[in-house]
Protein backbone atom coordinates (compact mmCIF):
# COMPACT_ATOMS: atom_id res chain seq x y z
CA UNK A 1 0.00 0.00 0.00
CA UNK A 2 1.47 2.91 -1.01
CA UNK A 3 -0.01 6.60 -0.84
CA UNK A 4 -2.58 7.20 -3.80
CA UNK A 5 -4.02 3.50 -3.60
CA UNK A 6 -7.17 2.49 -3.79
CA UNK A 7 -8.69 0.89 -0.83
CA UNK A 8 -8.39 -3.08 -1.61
CA UNK A 9 -11.54 -5.00 -1.85
CA UNK A 10 -11.63 -7.14 1.47
CA UNK A 11 -14.72 -8.71 3.17
CA UNK A 12 -13.40 -10.18 6.82
CA UNK A 13 -15.08 -11.46 9.51
CA UNK A 14 -16.23 -9.05 12.17
CA UNK A 15 -17.36 -8.63 15.82
CA UNK A 16 -21.17 -8.95 16.39
CA UNK A 17 -21.65 -11.60 13.48
CA UNK A 18 -20.98 -10.10 10.43
CA UNK A 19 -18.60 -9.90 7.59
CA UNK A 20 -17.18 -6.31 6.69
CA UNK A 21 -16.42 -5.13 2.72
CA UNK A 22 -14.27 -2.28 3.46
CA UNK A 23 -15.35 -0.84 0.05
CA UNK A 24 -18.88 -0.89 0.73
CA UNK A 25 -17.84 2.74 3.11
CA UNK A 26 -17.07 4.51 0.42
CA UNK A 27 -18.17 8.22 0.24
CA UNK A 28 -16.83 8.70 3.93
CA UNK A 29 -13.35 8.87 5.40
CA UNK A 30 -11.69 5.55 6.75
CA UNK A 31 -9.48 5.13 8.89
CA UNK A 32 -8.15 0.96 9.51
CA UNK A 33 -5.91 0.33 12.07
CA UNK A 34 -3.98 -2.35 12.45
CA UNK A 35 -2.46 -4.13 15.97
CA UNK A 36 -0.67 -6.99 17.06
CA UNK A 37 -3.08 -8.85 19.70
CA UNK A 38 -6.16 -7.95 21.30
CA UNK A 39 -6.38 -7.62 25.30
CA UNK A 40 -2.24 -6.67 25.30
CA UNK A 41 -1.23 -3.34 26.79
CA UNK A 42 -0.28 -1.53 23.78
CA UNK A 43 -3.14 -2.82 21.77
CA UNK A 44 -5.74 -1.83 24.32
CA UNK A 45 -4.17 1.73 25.05
CA UNK A 46 -4.74 2.17 21.57
CA UNK A 47 -7.96 0.56 21.25
CA UNK A 48 -9.03 3.06 24.38
CA UNK A 49 -7.94 6.18 22.61
CA UNK A 50 -9.74 5.83 19.59
CA UNK A 51 -12.75 4.59 21.58
CA UNK A 52 -12.71 7.99 23.77
CA UNK A 53 -12.35 10.10 20.47
CA UNK A 54 -14.94 8.29 18.59
CA UNK A 55 -17.51 10.71 18.80
CA UNK A 56 -14.90 13.49 17.49
CA UNK A 57 -14.00 10.54 14.08
CA UNK A 58 -17.53 10.25 13.84
CA UNK A 59 -18.77 14.18 13.94
CA UNK A 60 -15.90 14.46 11.37
CA UNK A 61 -17.90 11.46 9.11
CA UNK A 62 -15.00 9.05 9.57
CA UNK A 63 -15.76 5.20 10.16
CA UNK A 64 -12.83 3.34 12.23
CA UNK A 65 -11.93 -0.23 11.84
CA UNK A 66 -9.29 -2.12 13.57
CA UNK A 67 -7.36 -5.39 12.48
CA UNK A 68 -5.81 -8.14 14.31
CA UNK A 69 -5.40 -12.08 13.43
CA UNK A 70 -7.49 -12.93 16.65
CA UNK A 71 -10.84 -14.48 16.05
CA UNK A 72 -13.84 -13.15 15.92
CA UNK A 73 -14.41 -14.26 19.55
CA UNK A 74 -11.04 -12.75 20.75
CA UNK A 75 -12.45 -9.66 19.26
CA UNK A 76 -16.00 -9.76 21.00
CA UNK A 77 -14.65 -10.06 24.09
CA UNK A 78 -11.94 -6.71 24.02
CA UNK A 79 -14.94 -5.19 22.02
CA UNK A 80 -17.20 -5.63 25.64
CA UNK A 81 -13.97 -5.33 27.97
CA UNK A 82 -13.45 -2.03 26.73
CA UNK A 83 -16.53 -0.56 25.14
CA UNK A 84 -15.47 0.03 21.73
CA UNK A 85 -18.26 1.63 20.18
CA UNK A 86 -16.42 0.91 16.59
CA UNK A 87 -15.79 -3.06 14.86
CA UNK A 88 -13.07 -4.96 14.97
CA UNK A 89 -11.84 -7.28 12.00
CA UNK A 90 -10.46 -11.14 12.30
CA UNK A 91 -7.49 -11.47 9.90
CA UNK A 92 -6.53 -14.96 10.75
CA UNK A 93 -5.42 -15.68 7.19
CA UNK A 94 -3.36 -12.62 7.12
CA UNK A 95 -5.49 -11.24 3.70
CA UNK A 96 -6.13 -7.75 4.89
CA UNK A 97 -2.06 -8.01 6.86
CA UNK A 98 -0.86 -8.57 3.22
CA UNK A 99 -2.63 -6.54 1.27
CA UNK A 100 -1.56 -3.80 3.67
CA UNK A 101 1.65 -5.39 3.96
CA UNK A 102 1.56 -4.76 7.66
CA UNK A 103 3.37 -8.29 8.39
CA UNK A 104 6.93 -7.95 9.38
CA UNK A 105 10.30 -9.78 11.28
CA UNK A 106 10.11 -8.87 14.89
CA UNK A 107 12.15 -10.18 18.03
CA UNK A 108 11.43 -10.53 21.44
CA UNK A 109 14.08 -11.74 24.15
CA UNK A 110 16.47 -12.88 21.11
CA UNK A 111 13.65 -14.77 19.65
CA UNK A 112 12.68 -13.88 15.63
CA UNK A 113 9.00 -14.22 14.48
CA UNK A 114 6.89 -12.68 11.81
CA UNK A 115 4.13 -10.27 13.61
CA UNK A 116 1.63 -7.43 12.81
CA UNK A 117 3.57 -3.76 12.59
CA UNK A 118 0.78 -1.62 14.78
CA UNK A 119 0.29 1.04 11.32
CA UNK A 120 -2.64 3.50 10.63
CA UNK A 121 -4.56 4.06 7.18
CA UNK A 122 -6.42 6.75 6.24
CA UNK A 123 -8.29 6.45 3.01
CA UNK A 124 -10.71 9.56 1.64
CA UNK A 125 -14.32 9.73 0.64
CA UNK A 126 -13.19 8.45 -2.74
CA UNK A 127 -11.34 5.13 -0.90
CA UNK A 128 -7.95 6.79 -2.04
CA UNK A 129 -5.04 6.15 0.82
CA UNK A 130 -4.11 9.52 1.78
CA UNK A 131 -2.04 8.99 4.65
CA UNK A 132 -0.67 6.25 6.19
CA UNK A 133 1.33 5.50 9.51
CA UNK A 134 3.98 2.24 10.07
CA UNK A 135 5.69 1.50 12.87
CA UNK A 136 3.10 3.60 15.04
CA UNK A 137 4.16 4.09 18.87
CA UNK A 138 0.40 4.49 20.47
CA UNK A 139 0.81 7.82 22.21
CA UNK A 140 -0.82 10.53 20.80
CA UNK A 141 -1.19 8.41 17.71
CA UNK A 142 -5.00 8.44 17.79
CA UNK A 143 -5.21 12.55 17.79
CA UNK A 144 -2.43 12.72 14.97
CA UNK A 145 -5.06 10.20 12.83
CA UNK A 146 -8.04 12.70 14.24
CA UNK A 147 -6.37 15.74 12.70
CA UNK A 148 -5.39 13.99 9.78
CA UNK A 149 -9.23 12.93 9.09
CA UNK A 150 -10.16 16.41 9.76
CA UNK A 151 -7.37 17.99 7.48
CA UNK A 152 -9.37 15.55 4.78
Amino acid sequence: MKIGDKLPKLTLPASGGSDVDLTSFKGRPLVVYFYPKDNTPGCTQEGTDFRDLHKQFRKAGAEIFGVSRDSVRSHENFIEKYKFPFTLLADVDEVACKAFDTIREKSLYGRKYMGVDRSTFLFDKAGILKREWRGVKVKGHAYEVLDAVKAL
